[in-house]
């Protein structure tokens, strides 16, 4: 991760079922579901790490993610694309829905002005 982003992690938020690791302890390691010496910070990371595991488990599931079509590193990176442009078409898509809703429901809500004479 640190080659893709330039920047080294301090912390690793981590799955129950993780089981050790072989590292040098250049990092600490926060199991989801600890209590102990959990600050406020690292409790927000871990639910931001639930929500995005959330993301990655419907792209898995509905964009066909659960298998790799494509062929080598490449292939990888075009699967991921594909299918986080499929979820964001999705999303965009939703709110044109609920975008042509509010503009009907505004078109046959209109009252016409009162006449003053």
């Amino acid at each position: 991760m640190e080659k893709l982003i330039g920047v080294e992690a301090r912390r690793k938020h981590v799955d129950k079922g993780y089981r050790g690791h072989n590292h040098p302890h250049r990092f600490r390691v926060w199991i989801s579901g600890q209590v102990r010496r959990v600050t406020a910070t690292i409790r927000r990371e871990m639910k931001r790490r639930a929500a995005v595991e959330r993301v990655i488990g419907h792209l898995k599931a509905e964009h066909r993610m659960d298998r790799n079509y494509f062929k080598g590193r490449l292939g990888d990176r075009i699967n991921a694309v594909l299918a986080a442009a499929g979820y964001n078409f999705g999303l965009l898509l939703r709110w044109l829905a609920e975008l042509l809703r509010a503009i009907i429901r505004a078109s046959f809500d209109t009252v016409p002005a009162p006449n003053i004479a």
